[in-house]
């Protein structure tokens, strides 16, 4: 007969070895964020003055230097520490979503998906709207406030339409959804782990961008994103999806002047 004893002894050892690991591995995303935010800021302030830091073209730069410097270090590092942590899984490109190439259905998720998006957004936004800390109509702070010239717009357009949503996929989608999914499976039922991986990886994206109305609705985006990424097993549609999201922001606030 099974000792259901010792069993039951193991459990609470189990659990906190889980939220240890769990801890751990948001931890270090959330870290490797900042820290890729201080470091190409202070580099980059000292060679171009801090006038020229605050100008849009400076600061697109800033911000995409940034996005590929914490994507290299979350990618890098556990990979080098792996083989020392017991369980500790190395990467491969299939855990970051690119396990193969992007096909027409990719393609036609995306704006799909967008518009599941958008409608679920606009309920959940609408609902938080009752609760009076929030404030739905509050703008959001991309780094740019002015874009005067034609090359302004281009390198904000390349920073938050195309490295931006390449960037956030592969960190979040990818990188952290493969890792967290791959300890819960462990421990829990497959759907279970998608779940909880979702919601683990919608939290700290929505709590990164640290505003109540933008986080609630990219959280939502990330529940979209990370369903796309268990649909087609790849980050391709999320991040075409993402774009599509960027891009319409980017020409209503920076085209059009609205908001």
């Amino acid at each position: 007969m099974p000792d259901n004893t010792k069993s039951a002894s193991k459990m609470p050892q189990k659990i906190l070895r889980l939220v240890a690991y769990l801890l751990l591995v948001l931890c270090f995303v959330a870290i490797a964020i900042i820290f890729s935010q201080l470091i190409v800021g202070l580099l980059m302030i000292p060679i171009i003055g801090m006038d020229n830091f605050t100008q849009p073209v400076w600061t697109a730069v800033y911000s995409a230097l940034s996005y590929v410097l914490a994507m290299i270090i979350i990618i890098i590092v556990p990979n080098l520490i792996a083989p020392k942590i017991k369980h500790l899984k190395k990467f491969d490109w299939a855990d970051l979503g690119f396990n193969r190439l992007p096909t027409w259905t990719d393609i036609g998720l995306a704006p799909v998906a967008f518009i599941v998006y958008a409608v679920l957004a606009a309920v959940i936004v609408w609902l938080f709207s009752f609760f009076p800390w929030f404030d739905a109509e509050q703008a959001q702070d991309v780094g740019f406030n002015v874009l005067t010239s034609g090359l302004d717009r281009v390198v904000a357009f390349m920073t938050l339409v195309v490295v931006a949503p390449i960037a956030e996929e592969i960190i979040f989608r990818g990188w952290l959804y493969a890792k967290l999914k791959y300890r819960f499976l462990r421990n829990c039922s497959e759907r279970t782990a998608i779940i909880l991986s979702t919601l683990l990886v919608s939290v700290l994206f929505g709590a990164l961008h640290m505003q109540w109305n933008v986080g609630v609705n990219v959280f939502v985006m990330s529940l979209v994103m990370c369903a796309l990424r268990e649909i087609n097993g790849t980050i391709y549609a999320g991040i075409l999806m993402h774009m599509l999201k960027n891009g319409v922001a980017f020409y209503i606030l920076y085209m059009l002047g609205i908001g």
